[in-house]
């Protein structure tokens, strides 16, 4: 792996807000934003809307060779147009280049300005799941775009989880999959633990009112910043960067006075759909490529456990780069930042070609 060689950032709380700043546009062509509409879209519940808004933004050509970058959750196309991600990936000479790769990045559905709760149905909106995140995404690139293969899905954290369901539900779509931050085993453990106690937690808010709430539910808050403090930052980092109580009280402060999510249906409805995910049953479906990237210290994905090493063992052509913990990572916040990862993602691009 290429260690990392800028220096260490003065505070957590510093580097996760400059991680959300944009991209300078310079550094690679201007992002174009557009919609398109799914008509008739069909859900795993058999629940159907007869028009469905994707937003989605694109970076390059596109007669580019085709590339799928996917987003986290509750994250946006948007959310990926940062100068540790985008700034690293989609410029000149980056493994990415936009002047080769025509980079198609989709608001997922429930998620940034494509269809979501908020719009207008709230809780009677139908409770999709990843797979009908995915096949959101796949309508959009063959019926929106008009493209029949995809040179590359790579996708983060829940985008990750969803670059696994490309591998397994469409195998001879892409030549290749990147899943980062994720595992292609069931939703479980800890991490659906903490998903399941903050989507009860708001239910259970007197406020929400089943989902029909005047205000935003109070322990919307709250949720959020619980779930993002247990399960994101990387133990040497928090340990670094807050190692008092006084320095700890601080970033917990600042986080609690930091702006809420939205709107707590959007939320519930996001962090709920990861529940039935379990493509580890499918993975010999499998045609791509793959390289999976993990942190050594990723909290929802713990490599001790063992069960990313056994799954990967069931899959051909498929190599697992594991991120060294530091006081420079951030544990599942660790593959936001692509400098830990571009080198190797070049070389896997050169032996696709």
């Amino acid at each position: 792996m290429t260690p990392f060689t800028g220096t260490r950032r003065g505070a957590l709380g510093l580097l996760l807000g400059l991680a959300a700043l944009p991209a300078l546009a310079a550094d690679y062509p201007a992002p174009r934003p557009a919609v398109w509409t799914a008509r008739d879209f069909r859900f795993h519940t058999g629940e159907t809307m007869p028009e469905l808004r994707l937003h989605y933004t694109t970076i390059g050509n596109p007669s580019g060779t085709p590339v799928l970058v996917l987003h986290g959750t509750a994250g946006s196309a948007r959310s990926l147009l940062t100068p540790g991600f985008a700034g690293v990936l989609f410029g000149p000479g980056q493994p990415l280049d936009a002047s080769r790769y025509f980079i198609i990045l989709p608001d997922a559905l429930g998620a940034g300005e494509s269809a979501k709760p908020s719009d207008g149905l709230r809780a009677a909106f139908p409770r999709y799941n990843y797979a009908d995140m995915v096949q959101a995404q796949y309508r959009l690139v063959t019926e929106g775009l008009g493209i029949g293969h995809l040179r590359l899905v790579l996708g983060n954290s829940m985008g990750g989880m969803h670059a696994w369901l490309w591998g397994v539900t469409y195998p001879d779509f892409m030549d290749a999959i990147v899943p980062m931050a994720s595992q292609p085993t069931e939703m479980s453990s800890r991490n659906w633990m903490l998903r399941r106690l903050m989507v009860e937690t708001i239910r259970r808010d007197p406020a929400y009112r089943g989902g029909d709430y005047a205000e935003q539910p109070p322990s919307l808050r709250s949720v959020n910043v619980f779930y993002s403090t247990a399960t994101n930052g990387g133990t040497l980092n928090y340990q670094a960067t807050v190692p008092t109580r006084e320095a700890a009280d601080k970033l917990v402060e600042a986080r609690l006075a930091a702006p809420a999510p939205k709107d707590a249906n959007d939320f519930v409805y996001q962090w709920d759909s990861s529940r039935d995910y379990n493509p580890a049953p499918l993975l010999g479906r499998i045609r791509a490529r793959v390289l999976a990237i993990n942190a050594a210290d990723d909290e929802r994905n713990p490599p001790e456990t063992g069960v990313m090493q056994a799954a990967m063992a069931r899959i051909p052509n498929a190599r697992l780069l594991l991120i060294p913990a530091s006081e420079e990572t951030a544990g599942h916040g660790t593959t936001g930042n692509a400098r830990f990862w571009s080198e190797e993602l070049r070389a896997f691009l050169q032996i696709l070609d």
